[in-house]
């Protein structure tokens, strides 16, 4: 598997969650028929909220992803950060849809991908400067 294949996996399972968080939103609107805002209605709000955390910090980082993968980076190291940014997106978004306040799902979910925003961010500077 090269480079970009390694990108194009974690690119396509994260966006398939992405796809789910968005349906889960719909269901809650239907459910809750609100077609705006979130009312207040608690599950409504987390729903929207896993999903819009998702839109927030998944694109940069696949586009990190992408960028290493387009520079030469090794295949170990896109595997590495796009399992980590899958498990914490992954986690993230079970920990805020099971509990609405401070979850270990959360937590740990956060923490795995603002290491891989900060890890693609320094590998791309090095990049760079090289």
């Amino acid at each position: 598997m090269t480079a970009m294949q390694a990108v194009a996996l974690y690119a396509g399972l994260n966006i398939l969650l992405l796809v789910f968080l968005a349906l889960n939103v719909s269901l809650n609107r239907r459910r809750a028929k609100i077609s705006l805002g979130v009312g207040t209605d608690a599950r409504l709000e987390q729903a929207c909220r896993a999903h819009g955390n998702t839109t927030e910090n998944l694109p940069p980082a696949l586009i990190g992803l992408t960028l290493l993968g387009l520079l030469g980076t090794g295949t170990l190291v896109i595997h590495a950060l796009g399992i980590a940014l899958s498990l914490g997106r992954g986690l993230h978004a079970y920990g805020l849809l099971t509990d609405p306040g401070r979850s270990m799902g959360r937590v740990t979910g956060t923490t795995l991908t603002w290491l891989v925003l900060l890890a693609s961010a320094l590998l791309l500077l090095a990049k760079a400067i090289s």
